[in-house]
């Protein structure tokens, strides 16, 4: 046996195993003109799992003609495909549309139906989603899955459920499109499908998950996966836009060290792909967060280079700064575009909360409204406790705050049972203001004590400094929130009881002239233009 010949029995074997560091190296070292087409696609794999993308493409690239020189022009196709699949994957799409034409062009002369033509219908309903059209995405997708029983493969079959599983739920049957969603991932996780169709299925799975705010499933899922993945060290288990979902789960439960490092990540493998943009407007969003509000600049400012529209994050960065006029006008701005219901869902609770600081509390309410409808469409928990935050902040500006409690209440537990411990304090922020006003001192003060601990541990910068400075101190001649003078601060909690000019200076033993000129001095410190917002910035800041 020659040492070529010992090489290839070596790497088959390796490939059995899924040592795709040996596979590599063994067939990295044998001689070209000695690796048959199949020997190529394994190269192919392996060299695809270590990240070599490069080298994985020239693999399969060389495969495809070798399979053609065989005579073989169904395997030759599903060579181009895979090459065309992950380059466009990576960001390639003319190179990666051209193979897909190519691997079209080899089955045109075939004659008969083989597994590849519905492999071939995968990026076909893909064009159809970025289209919007996912009626025509599902039906696509039917048509692949019914060409995968056919011909009994797995990986087809799962590629399939997953596309055919996010058309459903585009088009609001989200019972069905997360039952296949849940198929699918038990095929992966029980072992029945490639490792290369595993990896692309799980990160499919997972945006999914994410785009319609199933928080719960995503975190099982990722938890399952990253197990799985454990046991396979001899690969790179995330690669794509999963690394940024993977990173907001990171963030919205509470580990916002790894969410850090897992931004970071995407950010370098994802460099010169679409995707570069979301993981730009994740590290965004985490230095916002952390009151690193320059770098949350850039960072917006990057993933809109990148394509990204970058909200709610730096609405939501404005009003931190205490530009509330450019947070309203971008959100509002942003919601008037959003096309779908799916990304109205998104913008919607950033857009209560600015409005409301802006003083519109008839958009405020218009906006809850409508985040409750879509509440009801969705049918998923984390838009249940947005929605009841966003229902109790109005309600709180309307001056009805034992209602407001209620609301917020619901939003609390609703973030404690989904373990999203920096909503649970934004949840509890308000609660304390809602408590206050309705007379329950002692409760708010609780609520407000959990959330500082909650910031302090998460290290949440502005909204510790936001929550301190709002604390009613017992001083009123001091300045209080928005710069106002403990007089002002008076005046503004009696207008927010909805007594007049006139009612305000009886009480207070003032003129009405004077009055007037406190009123007109919080309007201008605050930047409102209402009685009704200043209603809003009283109650909201625990001035009532």
């Amino acid at each position: 046996m020659t040492t070529d010949e010992a090489a290839l029995r070596a790497a088959r074997q390796s490939f059995e195993r899924e040592a795709w560091t040996d596979v590599h190296s063994l067939l990295s070292g044998v001689a070209t003109d000695a690796l048959d087409a199949n020997d190529l696609e394994r190269l192919a794999l392996a060299a695809y799992f270590l990240g070599r993308e490069d080298e994985a493409a020239d693999a399969w690239a060389r495969a495809h003609h070798a399979h053609l020189r065989d005579g073989a022009r169904a395997r030759a196709a599903r060579c181009a495909f895979w090459l065309g699949f992950t380059l466009m994957y990576r960001g390639q799409m003319g190179p990666g549309g051209g193979w897909l034409a190519r691997a079209a062009t080899v089955l045109e002369d075939l004659g008969k139906e083989c597994v590849e033509h519905g492999y071939l219908l995968i990026p076909t309903a893909l064009e159809q989603f970025e289209a919007g059209d996912a009626a025509a995405a599902c039906a696509t997708c039917t048509e692949a899955v019914r060409i995968a029983k056919r011909f009994a493969d797995r990986d087809l079959m799962a590629m399939a459920g997953l596309g055919r599983g996010s058309a459903l739920t585009w088009l609001g049957e989200m019972r069905e499109g997360v039952a296949l969603f849940d198929e699918v991932m038990v095929s992966v996780t029980a072992g029945e499908v490639s490792p290369l169709v595993a990896g692309l299925v799980y990160c499919g799975v997972l945006e999914s998950c994410w785009e319609i705010f199933d928080l719960r499933r995503a975190k099982e899922w990722t938890a399952a996966l990253s197990s799985w993945c454990d046991a396979q060290p001899d690969r790179l288990p995330y690669r794509g836009q999963c690394l940024v979902h993977r990173a907001e789960i990171m963030q919205v439960t509470g580990t916002w060290p790894a969410a850090e490092a897992e931004a970071r990540r995407a950010c370098e493998r994802l460099a010169g792909t679409p995707a570069m943009g979301a993981a730009l407007y994740q590290r965004g969003e985490l230095h916002r967060l952390r009151g690193e509000f320059a770098e949350a600049e850039d960072a917006y400012r990057q993933a809109h280079e990148w394509g990204r529209v970058p909200q709610p994050g730096l609405a939501r960065l404005r009003l931190a700064q205490g530009n509330v006029e450019a947070a309203a006008a971008a959100i509002r701005l942003s919601l008037d575009e959003a096309p779908l219901d799916v990304f109205r869902a998104r913008l919607l609770p950033a857009y209560v909360d600015v409005v409301l600081a802006a003083g519109d509390l008839a958009a405020a309410r218009a906006g809850a409204e409508e985040l409750a409808r879509l509440t009801a469409v969705f049918k998923a928990p984390f838009l249940h406790a947005a929605s009841s935050y966003a229902e109790g902040a109005v309600l709180l500006a309307e001056g009805e705050p034992r209602r407001a409690c209620e609301a917020l209440r619901r939003s609390m537990w609703a973030w404690l049972d989904l373990d999203v411990p920096y909503e649970v304090a934004r949840a509890r922020v308000l609660l304390s203001a809602a408590c206050r006003a309705a007379g329950d001192i002692e409760g708010a003060n609780l609520e407000a004590g959990a959330a500082r601990r909650t910031f302090q541990e998460l290290g949440a910068a502005p909204d510790l400094a936001s929550l301190d400075s709002d604390t009613p101190s017992k001083d009123r001649q001091t300045p209080v929130a928005g710069g106002l003078t403990g007089r002002e601060a008076e005046v503004l909690a009696l207008v927010a009881t909805g007594m007049t000019n006139r009612a305000i200076a009886a009480e207070l033993v003032l003129s009405e002239k004077t009055v007037a000129r406190h009123i007109s001095n919080i309007f201008t410190k605050l930047g409102l233009t209402s009685r009704a917002a200043a209603t809003a910035y009283a109650y909201r800041h625990g001035l009532v």
